[in-house]
């Protein structure tokens, strides 16, 4: 989250060749080929792999509710406020845990030790998720879902910590855009598959129902045992490497103090609130968005969720791209006001047209990706350095606050107002974000529409002042 590129490497120097003559675990003196080389890029693009597979099944598993939405309604004997709950449960955790996911990994349980056990609560809060529909025991669900949200966040934030150790330099922006590619794909194919494998155990079972429910959730647990595998293999490289290159295991970089909260400029505070009413309109309606497609589109349950999961798809290879142009342009400000309208023409096609939604999703796909990479940098741009990771911290904060309050209130409205007010709520929450976009180019404009170049000569300014 805070500046990455200032952050320490286990690499050291890029420019080094194979190692001619490293010492592993005291032994003597030998060559090392490319591949067992922890300085060399064949060895570190093996380590990539790993590392892209850490966040897999978080990410799989995250939307499960969403891609089983009408059999955990129907099976579970639920009203869409209680489905909705699935969701809140797994943000109340964090809107703690951003601040303390950095703070465990750098003092308590370092690097290594600290994403198995995010990784060993991804995968607990699954299964537990799994046996709460296997029992019938829907308290177990959001228990097995408040379980999952305590590693899932603070898995991330590991993850990202080995990419900047291992990929400091010009590599680094490539394996971000790797990283968030993977955990779309992650969402991709969970929205398309386990309506498959729904079908498939029950046909097995001889009936649907939450036995076939829990079993289809027990197998998609199967992606987190695979990314806790994938943790304990990151963890075997990255103490290899340490022992080899004699480096310090790695840092965050992310120093959190409450007290600079008050210090946030006006600008700060309104990129908050930008960020909170953007994010509540598309999460939670993917989220009931099967239901939705279903009822007013007349679409089959394959089909609905087929275009439920076009917004991941875009973003896995958009997001890359667009950061680059985000990048390249600057104009902050001008690519959030693009994003936010799009966003909102997306949702005012869903709520007052019977077009093919495949038309609002995909433009819901790029405007998405588009504010994420043009919103969360510009953080970066009005708070010093040494403040970053706590403004990082208190805006992931504030987003899953909002993220669980309105799954919440995405619920009720759904129940007892339908989907069409629902839309129109959604739409003004894409106005609210619209009007603090315009709020915020009045007294930081010029801050916000910066080049990169111009982002880092700022960077370094602030930097140096506040020392």
């Amino acid at each position: 989250m805070a500046d990455f590129e200032e952050r320490g490497t286990l690499l050291g120097d890029e420019n080094e060749g194979p190692l001619a003559g490293r010492q592993e675990a005291g032994g003597p003196e030998r060559p090392m080929s490319a591949i067992c080389d922890p300085s060399h890029l064949l060895h570190r693009v093996v380590v990539l792999v790993f590392m892209c597979f850490l966040g897999f099944g978080s990410y799989f598993c995250y939307d499960n509710p969403a891609a089983l939405q009408t059999q955990v309604i129907q099976d579970m004997n639920l009203n869409t406020a209680q489905f909705m709950q699935l969701y809140a449960w797994y943000s109340w955790p964090n809107v703690v845990l951003c601040f303390l996911g950095g703070f465990l990994i750098d003092r308590v349980f370092g690097i290594r030790l600290g994403t198995i056990i995010f990784s060993l609560f991804v995968c607990i809060g699954q299964v537990i998720f799994a046996a709460g529909a296997w029992a019938n025991h829907f308290w177990l669900m959001e228990a097995g879902r408040f379980v999952f949200g305590i590693g899932g966040e603070s898995l991330a934030v590991a993850q990202n910590t080995y990419a900047v150790n291992w990929f400091k330099g010009k590599e680094l922006n490539l394996v971000f855009g790797l990283q968030l590619s993977m955990a779309r794909l992650g969402s991709t194919v969970n929205m398309n598959i386990m309506g498959w494998v729904y079908n498939k155990v029950a046909v097995a079972v001889g009936s649907s129902g939450h036995t076939t429910l829990g079993i289809s959730l027990m197998i998609a647990a199967g992606t987190c045992v695979f990314s806790l595998t994938c943790a304990l293999v990151l963890a075997f490289f990255d103490k290899r490497a340490e022992r080899i290159l004699q480096k310090e295991q790695g840092r965050t970089g992310e120093v959190i103090k409450l007290t600079d909260v008050k210090d946030f400029s006006l600008s700060l505070w309104l990129i908050f609130i930008i960020c909170v009413f953007y994010y509540v309109a598309i999460f939670p309606f993917i989220g009931q968005g099967q239901v939705f497609f279903i009822e007013k589109f007349n679409f089959s349950p394959a089909q609905a969720r087929a275009v439920n999961s076009i917004v991941y798809i875009i973003s896995a290879p958009a997001s890359p791209i667009l950061g680059f142009i985000v990048d390249k342009t600057g104009r902050n400000i001008g690519w959030v006001f693009a994003a936010v309208i799009a966003t909102l023409c997306a949702h005012m096609m869903l709520a007052f047209t019977f077009w093919n939604p495949w038309i609002a999703m995909s433009l819901l796909g790029v405007s998405y990706s588009l504010l994420a990479c043009a919103l969360w940098p510009m953080v970066s741009f009005v708070v010093p350095e040494h403040q970053l990771g706590t403004a990082y911290g208190f805006m992931q904060s504030i987003q899953n606050l909002g993220l669980a309050v309105i799954a919440i209130l995405v619920g009720v409205i759904v129940d007892i107002r339908g989907y069409l007010v629902l839309e129109v709520f959604f739409c003004a929450c894409i106005c609210n974000s619209l009007l603090f976009s315009v709020m915020i180019s009045l007294p930081a404009g010029e801050d916000l529409n910066r080049s990169a170049a111009a982002r880092a000569k700022l960077q370094k300014e602030m930097s140096t002042d506040a020392e």
